[in-house]
């Protein structure tokens, strides 16, 4: 293998390495802390490896295409699975079951998003696809005890197997169209000769890929899963699965004329207004705050579709700069349910009413959860602002009215319900049962963690400028 390569594949070689030696650690002798630091240590040497990596894009073999692109997505993804495995830490401490075998399905879906988001061969993107996937099953599950958890795996599984099975169904029309499975040759022979077959190939892989991001109409099952699941699993669902997918999407549409045409952009309008609308209506009815944050993430990647859209211009900056934004108060949010949820063995304090009055009782922590919905409202000052300007100039810029018209309202619609989380924070005690963080929450790892984070929401809003130079790598 040339050193090139060797380097461009260190972050995915080192990331199945770690989750080889945690599963033989377990094997060996279970011990949490340990399990934990491991998966830390070998998530921390990838991202090193991903700065390595840097000066030596772009790597191409047959199944994968290492460019900035990829590098990107490696980052947010490496970074989303560091901050669940440490927030996972604090969340299960309280678990009454086995442990450590959360972090082995951590890792290996991690491994599958970079191979998935580096993908340029339907056989690397399919595997990509399913080493993603297939760990989530068992994390949105692992709280067994819990009805919640269990419904939101198997619905999760349910569904998911449903889009595979798209998936691959639209993969076989291809290749009986085009005889080819490298994605870009595939597309170069598709844009010669589309036919039927090849129409009808491409449309069941978008409907496999759109149920992977919530994309409306294939959004039902995103609020019950959200609901269910563990804090860190859905954590990782919200953040480095959607990454993965959406880093995908922007390769095939930037990248392969054939996906360019208008039928297709007219689709994608659609789709996307329709998620903006219905992902911010739906919300207004919710009094839970991770299902808020689940129809929530609907209407998010209904603005991110406009990337699809426009396919031109500013369109793969103002994707990386959103994708950014997104992961980076998502994660903020899940974080803050995750500690106030860490005292309860994996029942997750969901329903607002446990967060009511949480500013009198944890003020700090109150400041990472306002900051973080600031930041999903697009509010100046923070980096959700910056967000949703490039996607308003992107459409100004198109002249894609339409869309334009669907940011500004989806955005005033989800103002309201990210108000109402806010001042919930801020109320009177209630007499009801509420939920509260440990009181050295601040100290811990996790808490850290969170603090750092929204610090990084409030930095970056008002000095984007390392941001948009890491989003000015994308093709």
């Amino acid at each position: 293998m040339p050193f090139a390569e060797m380097i461009a594949y260190l972050p995915l070689i080192l990331v199945a390495a770690t989750a080889i030696a945690v599963m033989l650690g377990i094997a060996w002798r279970r011990e949490h802390a340990v399990t934990v630091a491991a998966t830390v240590l070998g998530l921390v040497l990838a991202l090193i490896a991903q700065a390595f990596a840097w000066r030596v894009i772009p790597v191409h073999t047959v199944l994968l295409n290492f460019d900035g692109l990829a590098l990107l997505a490696g980052l947010l993804i490496l970074g989303s699975t560091l901050a669940c495995a440490i927030l996972s830490h604090a969340y299960l401490e309280s678990f009454h079951g086995a442990r450590e075998e959360f972090y082995v399905l951590l890792l290996c879906a991690a491994a599958g998003g970079l191979v998935l988001a580096a993908s340029q061969h339907l056989a690397s993107l399919f595997i990509g696809l399913e080493l993603l996937s297939m760990p989530l099953y068992g994390m949105l599950a692992y709280a067994f005890h819990e009805r919640r958890s269990l419904e939101a795996g198997i619905k999760y599984l349910i569904l998911s197997a449903a889009a595979s099975a798209f998936l691959l169904f639209g993969m076989a029309l291809l290749y009986a169209q085009t005889g080819e499975l490298r994605i870009d040759v595939l597309m170069a022979n598709l844009d010669q000769n589309v036919g039927i077959w090849g129409l009808a190939g491409v449309g069941m892989m978008l409907v496999g890929l759109a149920f992977k991001l919530s994309v409306v109409p294939f959004h039902l099952w995103t609020p019950d899963v959200y609901e269910g699941g563990p804090g860190p699993a859905t954590t990782f669902l919200a953040t480095a699965s959607k990454v993965a997918v959406f880093a995908l999407l922007i390769r095939l549409m930037l990248s392969v004329p054939a996906l360019q045409g208008d039928w297709l952009r007219a689709v994608f309008t659609w789709l996307a207004l329709a998620s903006m609308l219905v992902g911010n209506l739906l919300a207004l009815t919710q009094s839970n705050l991770k299902r808020i944050l689940g129809y929530s993430s609907i209407a998010h990647f209904g603005y991110l579709l406009i990337v699809l859209v426009v396919a031109d211009g500013l369109a793969a900056e103002a994707g990386g700069v959103y994708l950014i934004t997104y992961v980076l108060a998502t994660l903020a949010a899940f974080g803050v349910v995750i500690l106030v949820s860490s005292t309860a063995g994996g029942d997750d304090a969901a329903a607002l009413h446990h967060y009511r009055g949480l500013f009198w009782r944890r003020p700090y922590l109150t400041a990472v959860l306002t900051v973080a919905m600031l930041s999903l409202a697009g509010i100046p000052a923070t980096v959700g602002f910056i967000g949703k300007f490039y996607l308003i100039a992107l459409g100004v810029e198109a002249e894609r009215w339409w869309l334009v018209g669907g940011i500004l309202l989806g955005s005033a619609i989800g103002l309201y319900y990210y108000l109402r989380v806010m001042v919930t924070l801020f109320l009177a005690q209630p007499g009801m049962r509420r939920r509260d963080a440990s009181n050295d929450w601040g100290m811990r790892a996790g808490g850290l963690v969170v603090l750092g984070i929204s610090g990084l929401v409030i930095l970056l809003g008002l000095y984007p400028a390392p941001m948009i130079e890491l989003a000015r790598i994308l093709p």
